[in-house]
């Protein structure tokens, strides 16, 4: 049986079904991108908000890639299953939903008169996108063309219909969210949309409306969602619901939509009531801190000492009582008192509670060794400024980040070049060091002994912006970790 409208009365009630009013609601989201973060975050959010009766609306899709077609989506009447699995306040939860979020999907390359038709509908208030970082570049191109290449260009070709659609008026407007991953991904576009305006010649009319009655918002996106799990877990799945998905998604417990915006924004974006991990507000650099200093920043630090502990996943090594405790201390009494911004000490606790839930998600196998990729720009971005910000405020050595830090030094000794390859060792066997600087480390640690190499890659302010050994007890913390790591 394959998950349809016509087969969702023979599922079991234990799925998370929509009732059949939910098909009859109006299309008021056009979303770029069939992506599984999309399918697996806003539309998640949508989805629930519909079946709690508050938002209302439904999705249309427009797939850009030319691979492919629509032809799946539409075999399921645009359903597909959220599987979420994870903890949450130390409990551990499953739950299946079957999303209908989705209204249609249509092809960019062979469906683009249909998608330019939904500007004329005027319940169409959001647009969303997630194209990648790479989407949100500005390419000079005709909008006339059937259709732009790029992702802003097909943008202003639609918010160009709907002005005309609507005569300009106010109402028109639409709220523009994008989820790349850019920080300021909502003034960037605008930017690029606005140039693009002009490359066109579109007049000073529709810029003015533009300008005064689109709001385009930056946001930020985080949940994990891996994706179409791989045959044996999807098999093992679709025995349980009694039916084939061949959209089905996996995501964890945890989700975030951070979305820059006042109060008549939140009102619009209605289904944000009805979800916690939704959040509208004027400001939200604060939650990008917290996920950047408290989520990345902790993977950071602990990924080389977790990998030379000889411990594979994330989840492995949380389950590991000594290990797990110095994560949870280091980030919840090191990392968080000393985070660089303004953020509120209770929001930052119950963040970094939620983290650790994640990190001990016994469903996803998250690599220690892939969490290494570029890990001394990761240092310099997402460690230094804490390290900074926790000696300026406590003028002390935080004992964990020093001891990951010396466990970083540790991985970062490269015994073999293979061309620009490098290689660690470990144990007699050997490691990728995937990092743009393997080089710089290669070197020092050719021509420096252990002693004389942390000084010397402390103190070097190029490569770190400031002078580490400036800070008392910090150089020699990092090279007690990093000689006992390397024994």
């Amino acid at each position: 049986m394959i998950l349809s409208k016509s087969t969702l009365p023979a599922i079991s009630n234990a799925v998370q079904k929509p009732a059949p009013a939910i098909f009859d609601l109006p299309e008021k989201v056009l979303q770029f991108g069939t992506g599984v973060l999309l399918r697996g975050l806003p539309d998640f959010f949508i989805d629930k908000a519909n079946k709690l009766g508050v938002f209302n609306g439904r999705v249309v899709v427009v797939k850009s890639t030319d691979s492919g077609g629509a032809d799946v989506f539409d075999k399921q009447d645009e359903l597909y299953t959220i599987c979420v699995q994870g903890i949450e306040k130390g409990e551990k939860v499953e739950e299946n939903i079957i999303s209908a979020a989705i209204s249609r999907v249509l092809s960019a390359k062979q469906q683009w008169k249909d998608i330019l038709q939904t500007a004329h509908n005027p319940e169409m208030q959001i647009i969303i996108s997630n194209t990648t970082e790479v989407g949100i570049t500005l390419v000079e191109e005709d909008i006339l063309l059937q259709p732009p290449a790029s992702f802003p260009a097909k943008l202003l070709a639609f918010l160009y219909e709907r002005f005309n659609a609507c005569k300009g008026s106010a109402e028109g407007g639409m709220i523009v969210i994008p989820t790349e991953l850019i920080v300021g991904n909502g003034d960037k576009l605008k930017s690029i949309v606005l140039q693009l305006a002009a490359y066109n010649k579109l007049g000073t009319e529709f810029v003015d409306w533009l300008k005064s009655h689109n709001h385009f918002c930056n946001s930020l996106v985080d949940r994990i969602v891996p994706g179409k799990p791989d045959s044996v877990v999807k098999t093992d799945i679709e025995a349980t619901l009694g039916y084939q998905d061949d959209l089905l998604i996996m995501c964890e417990v945890y989700r975030l939509w951070a979305i820059e915006g006042d109060e008549k924004i939140k009102q619009l974006l209605s289904f944000g009531k009805t979800d916690a991990g939704v959040i509208v507000a004027p400001d939200i650099e604060m939650y990008r801190e917290l996920k950047l200093r408290l989520l990345n920043g902790t993977h950071t630090l602990s990924c080389g000492l977790a990998f030379l502990s000889g411990f594979h996943t994330v989840k492995e090594a949380m389950a590991d009582a000594g290990f797990g405790g110095f994560v949870q201390d280091m980030m919840l009494h090191e990392i968080a008192p000393a985070i660089p911004a303004k953020v509120d000490p209770v929001a930052a606790e119950q963040f970094g509670m939620q983290v650790l839930d994640r990190f001990r998600n016994p469903f996803i196998n998250h690599q220690w060794i892939s969490i290494t990729v570029q890990y001394s720009s990761k240092m310099k971005m997402r460690v230094i400024p804490v390290l900074l910000k926790y000696y300026s405020d406590f003028n002390k050595t935080p004992a964990h980040i020093a001891k990951g830090f010396g466990a970083f030094l540790a991985f970062m000794k490269p015994v073999k070049k293979d061309g620009n390859v490098f290689y660690g060792e470990w144990k007699g066997k050997s490691y990728s060091i995937n990092d743009d600087n393997a080089d710089y480390f290669y070197e020092h640690w050719q021509k420096n002994t252990t002693d004389k190499l942390v000084p010397a890659i402390l103190s070097d302010i190029n490569f770190w912006g400031t002078d580490l050994t400036k800070l008392p007890g910090f150089a020699e913390a990092v090279l007690n970790s990093m000689e006992t790591v390397l024994k």
